[in-house]
């Protein structure tokens, strides 16, 4: 596996290696000791690495659809992995974490599947994607398991972010829809 800094502070590109021969592909998404260099920081805004508690599929069926910005707020934050399974998502990562040398900028990377990339996103960095395809597929691990009570978002659309989504917005949930605007530091992320 390749590890290839993004922007926003402790967040990765990772680029995975496939074995292929004529019975198909192999590839590795997780291995311990080559993330062992890359999760301390990844992991700077909440402490000690742990492990993925929990792993998730994500199913979004139109090209346009936005989801997030999402993150899970104090002793919740959790560090994710994503990767594409099917199809192909604009995938953005916003900086949440007060003290943060990249505090509130944000970074989208394309992930499409079968190029064999994946995000590594820190604890206390929301996220969010837009589907460039119908029927894009997302698999996520987390570090801490989904909790309803730390569920936090910021609007997509936020003018102090000034994200530029490659698509028009065709979907966007309810819940998604009523996050409030930034007007100073998220309530729970720190650095």
């Amino acid at each position: 596996m390749r590890f290839e800094p993004l922007s926003i502070d402790g967040a990765f590109l990772v680029r995975t290696e496939p074995r292929a021969d004529e019975r198909g592909r192999f590839v590795r998404i997780y291995c311990e000791q080559e993330f062992a260099p890359v999760l301390p920081a990844a992991q700077a805004a909440c402490g000690q690495w742990q492990r993925w508690v929990q792993c998730n599929l994500s199913l979004t069926a139109r090209r346009g659809t936005v989801r997030g910005l999402h993150y899970q707020r104090a002793e919740a934050a959790e560090t994710k992995l994503v990767r594409p399974v099917t199809g192909s998502v604009w995938d953005v990562l916003v900086d949440l974490r007060v003290g943060s040398p990249t505090y509130l900028r944000w970074q989208a990377v394309t992930l499409t599947a079968g190029e064999d990339t994946q995000v590594l996103i820190p604890a206390g960095v929301a996220h969010g994607f837009q589907a460039l395809s119908d029927d894009a597929q997302l698999l996520y691990f987390h570090s801490h398991a989904y909790s309803p009570e730390h569920e936090a978002g910021v609007r997509f659309d936020d003018p102090r972010l000034g994200i530029a989504w490659p698509l028009p917005v065709v979907h966007l949930s309810p819940r998604d829809a009523a996050f409030a605007l930034l007007d100073g530091r998220p309530e729970g992320v720190t650095a």
